[in-house]
């Protein structure tokens, strides 16, 4: 059952505007409708799903960050990047703080942390899906729960993270707040998040994978990520560039665009047009997703 919403789930205000409709390419073939706050510029799907019905929109092939398969070319691509990305979030991450405390929020199969725990890191994981959990708690060999509120810390984590994360979540304003309880005074929150205002998202349109309708229930821009850091009393230290996520968006819009074309000639198309966003993005700093590192004011 859809649930509609009467104010904007990020600052409250209830004036904001039908802005287009996206189609969901991936699943149901549903058509949903982005609002636009008038306040905070947020873009947020409205009406939504509801927490209770919102998993079947998550039975495709294409979700990757649920599992480990590696039987198609996609799929051996995605897994090779994901492990490049796993390494750089690594190299990110002790440059905030060589050694502490970490809560990952939707760690998936747990790769991430499992490389953490070797270099000595006190982890926590929180994954919804049921099989990427089991993995997580499997390879991690820890306690993997399956929402905030099952989360038991015995104290505030240094470093919590939401790759891809954030805009799946249902309660935004509940989740932020308890996240920063959870976080130490001098801790950091990251925030990978898709922009909507990249060159890909402009050229593709309906098309651009980045939508993702209804699962993604926010389409954050820079201007509205500000907002949330004041709405929650964050500094933005540093906007940072998810570099490889332009390429792998396209492929997949160039798949929703072309569902019959030839597979080689998406690839190039998805190439070409991942290589001029990050391009184009060095000027503007617009690129296909962003990583916000935020600490308390």
């Amino acid at each position: 059952m859809s649930e509609r919403l009467n104010k904007c789930p990020l600052c409250k205000s209830g004036h904001f505007l039908n802005d287009r409709e996206i189609i969901d390419l991936a699943v149901s073939k549903e058509t949903f409708v982005l609002c636009k706050c008038s306040q905070c510029q947020l873009l947020f799907t409205n009406p939504r799903p509801n927490q209770d019905e919102i998993a079947p929109y998550y039975e495709f092939p294409e979700y990757y960050s649920h599992q480990d398969s590696n039987s198609t070319l996609t799929e051996k691509i995605y897994n090779q990047v994901r492990n490049i990305n796993i390494q750089k979030k690594i190299k990110l991450i002790e440059s905030l703080i060589p050694k502490g405390s970490i809560l990952d929020f939707g760690c998936g199969t747990g790769t991430l942390l499992a490389a953490l725990k070797t270099k000595g890191w006190s982890i926590n994981g929180i994954e919804l899906n049921k099989k990427a959990r089991k993995k997580a708690s499997e390879i991690t060999q820890e306690k993997i729960v399956k929402t905030l509120d099952d989360l038991e810390l015995n104290s505030k984590v240094d470093i919590i993270t939401l790759f891809h994360v954030l805009e799946h979540v249902h309660e935004l304003r509940k989740t932020i707040k308890n996240l920063k309880k959870s976080l130490n005074k001098n801790g950091y929150l990251l925030f990978a998040v898709p922009n909507h205002q990249s060159y890909e998202a402009k050229k593709y349109q309906g098309y651009w994978a980045g939508w993702d309708v209804p699962r993604h229930l926010y389409h954050f821009s820079q201007e509205s990520m500000e907002k949330l850091a004041d709405e929650f009393n964050f500094t933005i230290l540093q906007v940072k560039p998810m570099i490889f996520d332009s390429y792998y968006v396209s492929l997949l819009s160039e798949k929703y665009k072309n569902p019959n074309g030839n597979i080689i000639a998406n690839y190039a198309k998805a190439l070409k047009t991942g290589w001029k966003s990050n391009q184009k993005a060095k000027a503007t700093n617009e690129f296909s997703s962003l990583l916000y590192i935020l600490k308390k004011k």
